[in-house]
């Protein structure tokens, strides 16, 4: 089999040689609409490597101010001929104001959530591509307001259809603690993302979903939707998605954020 890096090369000489500009921008606008697909996959064979800025309000009985910094790698490693293995990072950077009451402001890194998928190369024979793994939580916040204080793990698994322009499909984890600082509460949560893009011909993305959650000890959830859009650009060779959203809280905890929030990421590719 030809590599796809390649094919591509092949197709661009062609189109140049001939004098075919429009079919030189066809290949290329192709590729960009492929690869901004791909974002839209959280199991996809691809580097890559986004900044999340995300901003929240209405924390507790003061209202308070919280900004988080989502530093999230993604890495596919091929196993065999079949099979990926897919590590996805979530680090947080957080600033925070009065979300416990009057308690002042912190900064920091908060607790890291490590999700790890097994998922074959290719979907099913009926289109379907999935993912399943475990994820681990490691209390690395570097504030007591940053932190669980607690070490966790559970199953975590993604299961969705691409079709055309259309991506859908849904990421589950669970996180139990067993381990870490005994005065602490427990963690026992499950989240729960539906997710729906649409990604046009010159790569713009838009995407529905909701990032919900159910603390199972305190019987609350917290389901924010967010509505997004992106445009994937190349600069000198180098491919980069811009995002912007916003986020309303249809249910929260009763000291989480409400109302409305706000989402802006900067994601890095690494096509193979």
């Amino acid at each position: 089999m030809v590599p796809r890096g390649k094919m591509r090369a092949a197709a661009l000489l062609a189109a140049s040689l001939l004098g075919l500009e429009g079919t030189t921008a066809q290949v290329l606008a192709q590729d960009s609409q492929d690869l901004a697909k791909k974002l839209s996959n959280p199991v996809a064979s691809l580097i890559s490597v986004p900044l999340q800025w995300n901003y929240d309000h209405g924390f507790g009985p003061v209202d308070g101010d919280k900004v988080t910094l989502n530093i999230q790698p993604v890495i596919p490693i091929s196993l065999n001929d079949d099979w990926n293995l897919i590590s996805r990072t979530i680090l947080p950077v957080v600033w925070q104001n009065d979300i416990a009451g009057n308690s002042g402001d912190q900064f920091g890194l908060s607790d890291v959530t490590q999700s790890l998928f097994f998922s074959p190369k290719q979907p099913t024979s009926g289109g379907l591509i999935w993912g399943a793994g475990p994820v681990l939580l490691f209390p690395t916040g570097t504030d007591e307001l940053l932190s669980t204080r607690k070490f966790g793990a559970g199953p975590t698994g993604v299961v969705l259809r691409q079709s055309g322009p259309w991506t859908y499909g849904a990421l589950v984890n669970h996180i139990w603690s067993f381990a870490g600082q005994g005065s602490r509460s427990d963690v026992n949560s499950t989240f729960l993302q539906p997710f729906v893009t649409y990604t046009t011909d010159d790569a713009w993305t838009f995407a529905l979903n909701t990032e919900s959650t159910y603390d199972w000890t305190s019987n609350e959830w917290s389901v924010p939707i967010n509505a997004m859009v992106s445009k994937l650009v190349t600069f000198d060779q180098q491919p980069v998605s811009f995002q912007l959203g916003v986020r309303y809280y249809a249910a929260s905890s009763d000291n989480g954020p409400e109302g409305f929030g706000a989402r802006a990421a900067v994601t890095f590719l690494f096509p193979k």
